[in-house]
């Protein structure tokens, strides 16, 4: 399945993160769904390219949806909205009126199944912060938790939080199934520009460690 990034534009106040020297810290105009991540419009998903396998911490579990999502590293705890595609092929983000929302895409794997699950989240919107706006600052070794319909909770630990310009958007490495259960958490990053909107995505890969279940 092709998997395309649409961009939409609000005009709006950016709320940047304070923690990087590249980001806006001006008035400007706020881009829908530059979240979605990818490289120039239409980005499209490359066929994945087959890794060499890699250790399974836990037994990939069922499809079930997810409902709420938990970063305690930065304070996260946020309901979670299903993403599609639309006739084109372009994945968005959850609707600017939501910014606490993380939207899950609900064509791929659900986080905890066999592959990689992709969670998307705003990191500012005209009104203010947004859901992500710390997602970068998360480093190795923390944690994301996911709860399920199935009233699972799959644990991912963090491997790497890295920083893509769009133009070098590398979607195999991003989209692609690496052999175990894993998730993406995808936002906005880099500078602004009112034209272009943000020039980078910031992606955390993550996979799964563990599972909790909830008592009936």
């Amino acid at each position: 399945m092709t998997l395309s990034v649409t961009f939409s534009l609000v005009t709006g106040v950016v709320w940047a993160s304070s923690d990087s020297p590249d980001d806006a810290s001006s008035v400007t105009a706020a881009r829908g769904s530059d979240a979605a991540g990818g490289g120039a419009p239409p980005f499209e998903r490359a066929p994945h390219k087959p890794q060499a396998k890699v250790p399974v911490s836990h037994t990939p579990l069922v499809h079930s949806r997810p409902l709420k999502v938990a970063i305690p590293a930065i304070f996260i705890e946020a309901p979670v909205t299903g993403l599609g595609l639309d006739k084109k092929g372009r994945l968005g983000a959850p609707p600017l009126s939501r910014p606490k929302e993380v939207g899950w895409y609900r064509e791929g794997p659900s986080p905890g199944e066999s592959g990689t699950a992709l969670l998307v989240g705003h990191r500012d919107t005209a009104t203010g912060p947004a859901i992500f706006l710390n997602l970068n600052v998360l480093r190795r070794g923390d944690t994301v938790k996911v709860t399920r319909a199935d009233r699972r909770t799959a644990v991912f630990t963090v491997d790497e939080v890295k920083t893509y310009t769009k133009d070098k958007f590398p979607d195999d490495k991003v989209y692609g199934a690496t052999g175990r259960p894993e998730i993406r958490l995808l936002t906005c990053g880099g500078r602004f520009d009112k034209k272009g909107g943000y020039s980078s995505n910031v992606v955390v890969f993550a996979h799964l460690t563990s599972l909790t279940k909830k008592a009936a």
